[in-house]
């Protein structure tokens, strides 16, 4: 009888799953529940976004590796190092579409004071990177939280809106809204990274103009913050800042310091690309041509190897991210999850145009990194993160039209964004 029930113990503890196999089956569950049966739009936007990172692994490691063999680093430690964030980026992606965008908003707030004063505090502690103090040094790694500060500003920006939707007075929302981004934006400005300053105006004006921004008060905060940054650019000692853009604005006066050495080279390199390229890691700019190639300026290389036809894809990708979010955000009911959408349109389309116009020197050079292809942990993490919770968004579009559970409503939605229920599709 004993043997008997020993064998019985033995035989259930085989058929129970071990720790390693309990764990798999839970990964593969919510992959599972992130990944399948969802909407064409939602697909279709992962499908883009991940054209975009393997596009971005690839040309990350065309224009770096030449660098790395002159700095006897190993070759590829770029591509190592970025597979890295984009693994940490899928991880972030796949947990945000699995939370509900109302999870978020119960802490905008901590999260508010987490960054804002984490982004002063890098003022006296940030890691200097070619002028810029807006990074932080953990170990090997250099991180920029104002990129994840990005995703907070937005969340922010779209309580604030759902919850005063009937009520959008200048004294109210509109400058409590406003102090809420110029207080870390100070503290960004002030560590000389203008370009993550001028996205986040861009995203905020963008997304209050479309909520209903008075006029008025949206000129008045364009002219302040033009007024602000010309302010700080003159009396911001040792900076090349001002210089630049004046060496910008007159490229055939004399300039003795190569401050538009980087955009020229630049310019050449789509140049010499022509209609097809010269082939995949055939660049010579990259050979130590063009400061920063593999970061601000990676999209020169890709007209340089790949061509304008290749380019024009690029473009395209980017053009399809954005309708795609519009879409989404334009069917969305829920006025918070509306708006962070429309946020995460406008933050990526104007960085991707900024990048591009740099590169094509339409732009002084602004230290923009273009999404997903420009080497860059935490602005992978981030865009990555944001694209997450646009997903969860739609998960709750699809279960709303196709006989689920409707997402719930609040507020009125107005006539520009959509006041009636979209048929399923």
């Amino acid at each position: 009888m004993a043997r008997q029930q020993a064998y019985q113990r033995r035989s259930n503890q085989a058929a129970q799953p071990s720790a390693t196999e309990r764990i798999a089956e839970f990964i593969a569950r919510n992959v599972r529940t992130a990944f399948t049966g969802q909407s064409r739009d939602f697909h279709l936007l992962l499908g883009v976004t991940g054209v975009l990172v393997v596009l971005g692994l690839t040309m990350v490691f065309s224009a770096s590796y030449v660098d790395l063999i002159a700095a006897h680093d190993a070759w590829g430690a770029s591509l190592g190092k970025q597979s890295f964030f984009v693994l940490l980026g899928v991880i972030g992606l796949t947990v945000a579409s699995l939370i509900k965008v109302h999870w978020w908003e119960r802490f905008v707030m901590p999260l508010w004071l987490i960054f804002t004063g984490l982004q002063f505090a890098l003022i006296f502690i940030g890691k200097n990177v070619n002028g810029n103090k807006n990074w932080i040094a953990i170990g090997p790694f250099s991180l920029q939280p104002s990129e994840l500060l990005k995703i907070v500003l937005l969340l922010g920006l779209a309580s604030l809106i759902s919850q005063n939707r009937r009520d959008l007075d200048f004294s109210h929302t509109w400058i409590y809204a406003l102090m809420r981004v110029a207080v870390p934006l100070l503290a960004i400005i002030v560590e000389k990274d203008l370009g993550t300053a001028l996205i986040i105006m861009i995203a905020y004006i963008g997304v209050s103009a479309l909520a209903g921004l008075p006029r008025k008060l949206l000129w008045g905060t364009l002219l302040t913050g033009a007024i602000g940054v010309w302010i700080i650019l003159i009396a911001t000692p040792g900076s090349t800042r001002l210089a630049r853009i004046n060496a910008w604005l007159h490229p055939n006066a004399p300039d003795p310091m190569d401050y538009n050495w980087q955009q020229d080279h630049g310019v050449w390199a789509l140049a010499a690309g022509r209609l097809t390229g010269v082939g995949l890691g055939g660049s010579k700019m990259k050979w130590s041509w063009i400061p920063e190639v593999q970061n601000d300026f990676i999209f020169a290389i890709i007209g340089e190897e790949l061509g304008l036809v290749f380019c024009l894809v690029v473009v395209a990708l980017f053009v399809m991210m954005t309708v795609l979010l519009i879409r989404i955000a334009t069917r969305t009911q829920d006025l918070f999850a509306k708006y962070f959408v429309f946020g995460v349109a406008i933050w990526i389309s104007a960085q991707a145009a900024v990048n591009i116009a740099v590169v094509l020197d339409l732009l002084p050079v602004l230290g923009v990194p273009l999404p997903l292809i420009s080497m860059g942990g935490t602005s992978m993490v981030a865009i990555l993160g944001a694209i997450g919770i646009v997903l969860a968004v739609e998960r709750d579009n699809h279960l709303g039209y196709e006989g689920g559970i409707t997402p719930k409503r609040r507020g009125p939605v107005g006539a520009a964004a959509g006041t009636r229920r979209v048929r399923g599709r």
